[in-house]
């Protein structure tokens, strides 16, 4: 008998190609960085210096203050989260398969895409110039911002959906309105909710961002004490965001997590 042939050795080739291009993309964009690598070294240091300079003695007469902007700062979230939702859900379900005509679902995902590729900063930016300084201009910033990437979670989540309740809301004589009423929208709406909890949590950490360019709460008065200089104010104002985001995610995380677990429960009861 004689042995059987060996397969070919796999090529390797493409492989080989993609390293040596992401390589040389890689060095190509330390290059025109322009790196001090001097600088870089000295880093640690740095940072060490200045969290002794923050934290050793945190001036906390202020804290009253920042408490106040915090507050504004979650005031600002939770409204763009409100708008946000409040837009995509409807557009995301009108852009998913099987509820909105083709034409108009090409078009809200084109909408989605150039959305998602605007930063909130970006966003804030121009709305300044029409609304002028205030947490109002953050909420609409995030509100606006958030429709991309929400309403992308919308259409996926009601086209990942069993296809049983919409083809049992069919057989019985349902048009498109009621599957998306009693077959869509019960059954995405655990999900939808916890999206929108992570939404609102994605704002927190946004909403101290555009207050940097001027959006009003926490981020603003963390940006005037930075630019005067006063380094143990900052570290009060730090702690306080780190302990009020902190809290806001296990609370929200918690809140999802019910939300899902209720969700699962009441599927394997419908399915025993």
């Amino acid at each position: 008998m004689t042995a059987a042939a060996l397969p070919p050795a796999p090529s390797r080739a493409g492989q080989t190609v993609w390293t040596v291009v992401v390589g040389a993309v890689i060095l190509a964009a330390i290059a025109f960085l322009d790196v001090d690598w001097a600088g870089l070294l000295d880093l640690p240091r740095a940072t060490w210096e200045y969290g002794v300079l923050m934290f050793e003695h945190p001036d906390w007469e202020r804290l009253p203050r920042a408490l106040f902007e915090t507050w504004r700062s979650i005031s600002m979230a939770w409204l763009g989260a409100l708008l946000c939702v409040a837009v995509s859900i409807p557009l995301g379900m009108l852009a998913a398969r099987g509820v909105g005509p083709s034409w108009l679902r090409r078009i809200l995902r084109g909408v989605f895409a150039v959305i998602r590729a605007v930063p909130e900063v970006i966003i804030a930016l121009i709305l300044l110039t029409v609304t002028g300084l205030t947490p109002f201009t953050g909420a609409l910033a995030l509100g606006i911002a958030g429709i991309g990437t929400q309403g992308k979670w919308v259409y996926e989540t009601i086209e990942s959906l069993d296809d049983d309740a919409a083809e049992a809301v069919e057989a019985a004589g349902g048009g498109r309105l009621a599957v998306v009423r009693w077959a869509l929208w019960p059954a995405a709406l655990p999900s939808l909710m916890s999206f929108a909890l992570y939404r609102f949590e994605i704002n927190i950490r946004t909403s101290a961002v555009l207050g940097l360019v001027g959006a009003g709460g926490i981020g603003s008065m963390l940006s005037n004490y930075t630019n005067y200089r006063e380094w143990s104010t900052v570290g009060m104002l730090l702690i306080v965001v780190i302990l009020a985001t902190m809290l806001i995610d296990a609370i929200s995380g918690r809140i999802r997590r019910l939300i899902m677990e209720g969700a699962a429960a009441r599927g394997m009861a419908r399915s025993t």
